[in-house]
């Protein structure tokens, strides 16, 4: 199947904008960064969003919805002239807001009045937005801030490729992790490395390196370069090569 030209080397700069803001201190410790969108397409284009192991709260066209993490790519079609400004919270951090395990609503899309009730604004901006936070922030979790504290060392450190070594350097259980990522991510600690590991592939084909990706599988602690592809495609549903073409 042929590739639309908009969505290689770059060409999707001439139809988007992304903007990002970061949050007020007294909302930093549940969010990580407010994003908005622009886009300006005559005919529809089909946009790639790769997933990461945050809940968002988005607003688009008077709607607003509460995007559990998806643990594979999605596609949204944009088509003429739009926008949408969203709030990625802290991986770990959204279980304060959901008052549920995190994990009930994975690959799900709620609509927004269901988790935050009544007074959902239909198109704000940030200042609005964070006025709509502040008026709800709940009590603080410690389990919350753990978790998003794992998140972040997994962010951090390539050298974690096993949640058995996880285990391990934090000095609890695999089992243990695994019921606190449940709670509180909304996937397993397993996923969350993974998608660590393979957003450095995409951060080296952004910065234009070139990939010995036998050399990098290794590297990224894969048996082979068959597993290595293995994940990569389920992650992104293209293989390492195809999606090189991107950049």
């Amino acid at each position: 199947m042929g590739r639309d030209p908009r969505g290689l080397r770059g060409a999707w700069t001439r139809y988007q904008r992304h903007a990002f803001a970061e949050p007020a201190p007294d909302l930093a410790r549940y969010v990580a960064r407010y994003w908005m969108v622009r886009w300006d397409y005559r005919v529809p284009y089909h946009q790639l969003i790769v997933p990461y192991p945050n809940v968002h709260l988005t607003f688009r066209d008077g709607a607003a919805t509460v995007q559990g993490v998806c643990r594979g790519r999605q596609t949204r079609v944009l088509a003429g002239r739009g926008r949408v400004l969203g709030v990625a919270f802290r991986a770990g951090c959204f279980r304060p807001f959901l008052d549920a395990p995190v994990s009930t609503i994975t690959d799900r899309t709620v609509p927004a009045a269901e988790v935050f009730g009544p007074g959902v604004p239909g198109d704000p901006d940030v200042a609005e937005v964070e006025r709509f936070l502040r008026a709800r922030l709940p009590a603080p979790d410690p389990r919350a801030d753990e978790a998003a504290g794992i998140v972040a060392r997994i962010a951090a450190r390539p050298e974690i490729t096993r949640v058995d070594l996880l285990a391990d350097d934090l000095g609890t259980s695999v089992r243990g992790l695994q019921r606190l990522f449940a709670e509180h991510v909304g996937v397993g600690p397993k996923w969350v490395i993974r998608r660590y590991r393979l957003w450095e592939v995409t951060q080296r084909l952004e910065e234009g390196a070139s990939i010995d990706w036998a050399a990098l599988a290794v590297e990224l602690g894969y048996a082979d370069q068959a597993h290595f592809v293995h994940d990569f495609t389920k992650m992104f549903d293209e293989s390492p090569t195809r999606y090189a073409e991107r950049y």
